[in-house]
């Protein structure tokens, strides 16, 4: 679930994942991983998710639809 909605969040905003990576300051590899599910992402990453998409954590985790 997190990593679908990492990836549908990013695509809206036409980002490649190394773009997105420079933004919360991470790397390509590790927005890969996410996206494909085999890692979630820790807490500080989804936070810093959650505040560049100007979302909530509780929906990047699949808990809420908005």
């Amino acid at each position: 679930m997190v990593g679908e909605r990492i990836k549908s969040l990013r695509t809206e905003k036409n980002l490649s994942q190394e773009s997105l990576a420079k933004k919360i300051q991470s790397n390509q590899k590790q927005i890969s991983k996410w996206e494909l599910n085999k890692i979630e992402p820790n807490i500080d990453a989804l936070s810093r998710l959650a505040d560049y998409f100007e979302v909530s954590v509780d929906y990047l985790i699949g808990r809420a639809d908005y």
